[in-house]
């Protein structure tokens, strides 16, 4: 096992994060034109312990509670957003191997540095063979699959019975895997994520849980029973998980926004930007709007920890509120990021000027499946119009 470092404060985890950013923002567009993370990023965020984030601390780990994890990563997402991006799938990743039995977090977490990286969606088959499941297919959009040791895959698989299908997760080595590099799109395209392809894995069956008795909050880890950490729902956990990403983009659009400010609005009479009427209304607005996001995201990650440490139940429409808190967060800082795009002038397209590819980023979170606001808005007021929600993932 790679030497723990010594569990800090939450506050030290950010601002070790805040020290990465200028390492982040230096190779921000390296990693946008060579679709993965520069070695030296990687190196930062393993150095400041944000792979050790939501690792348990008999592992080395930080096992920082939300309200830290969100603050960690809307500092990362200052510097660049597949960076920002990737902590978190780290961070919520881990959180969920947390969850298997002991025995398996020993082998996952035995380079706590490792990473895990995984998708929810279950695009596999799994076939009982004895002591464990085959499992065949591929997931896309798997976000760090290339610097990561294991992977978080989800295939249908036969109930106990044999009567039905259900969706269960499980715990790969990515070296039992085939990444396909395919991941070539408009944003968060430092990210890197590819395809990864299973042949026919076999996965021995302790490294397998049924996924709705995860949505149930029924975790098969003992030592992480008594820890407030993994007292929360999974759909919950998620939704502060990504928040952050969102929230530190919109504060970068506005920091690089502050920086044409002096600049003459061409075709006008204005010599600088800050003397006209419409850059302070564009300033005022995109402010409050991330304000706006930061509230909901604060009072969600606040939310986690405090019922988490009660030891409290989430009803069903708390769970629905947290997807649409998350969906609330990444519509209010995107509407933010486009007026400040507005407001920057035609020099600001050029490949070289951050907020061209925070925009790009920004869309990119909110077209993702999950996190989509119009799915979660639909589905919040579908449960406070009475009706049951339409997915079992809450």
């Amino acid at each position: 096992m790679t030497l723990a470092i010594p569990v800090q404060a939450g506050t030290d985890l950010v601002d070790r994060a805040a020290r990465a950013v200028p390492v982040l923002r230096e190779h921000a567009r390296w990693q946008d034109e060579h679709r993965e993370l520069h070695a030296d990023t990687l190196a930062a965020l393993r150095e400041a312990g944000i792979l050790r984030m939501r690792v348990p601390q008999q592992y080395g780990g930080h096992a920082a509670d939300a309200t830290t994890m969100l603050k960690v990563i809307t500092e990362l997402a200052r510097g660049d957003g597949s960076a920002a991006w990737l902590a978190s799938v780290w961070s919520m990743c881990s959180w969920l191997a947390g969850l298997f039995p002991d025995a398996v977090q020993d082998e996952v977490f035995a380079d706590p540095d490792g990473g895990v990286c995984g998708v929810l969606s279950p695009t596999a088959v799994a076939v009982p063979r004895d002591g464990g499941l085959v499992v065949s297919g591929e997931w896309h959009f798997i976000s760090g699959a290339r610097h990561s040791g294991w992977q978080l895959v989800l295939a249908m698989a036969p109930t106990p019975d044999g009567a039905s299908q259900w969706p269960v997760m499980a715990l790969v080595p990515l070296r039992d895997l085939t990444v396909v590099d395919d991941w070539d799109t408009s944003g968060l395209r430092g990210t890197g994520s590819v395809t990864t392809v299973a042949r026919e894995v076999f996965i021995p069956a302790e490294r397998v849980l049924p996924m709705p008795a995860i949505l149930q909050g029924q975790y098969a880890s003992a030592r992480n029973a008594g820890t407030p950490l993994f007292h929360a729902p999974m759909m919950a956990t998620g939704c502060a998980s990504f928040t952050g990403t969102a929230i530190g983009l919109a504060q970068a659009a506005l920091e690089d926004y502050r920086t044409r400010l002096d600049h003459k609005i061409t075709y006008t009479d204005y010599a600088s930007r800050r003397e006209a009427p419409v850059t302070h209304r564009q300033l005022a607005e995109a402010t409050l709007l991330i304000d706006e996001a930061q509230f909901h995201a604060t009072r969600l990650a606040g939310q986690i920890d405090e019922r988490a440490a009660a030891g409290q139940d989430w009803t069903p429409l708390d769970r629905v509120a947290a997807r649409a808190a998350l969906g609330r967060v990444f519509r209010l800082a995107k509407e933010a990021v486009d007026l400040l795009v507005t407001g920057s002038g035609g020099s600001s397209i050029y490949a070289a000027v951050p907020i061209q590819r925070i925009q790009r980023d920004i869309q990119a979170l909110n077209l993702h499946a999950l996190m989509h606001p119009d799915t979660n808005l639909e589905l919040f007021g579908r449960v406070l119009a009475g009706l049951a929600p339409n997915t079992m993932y809450l």
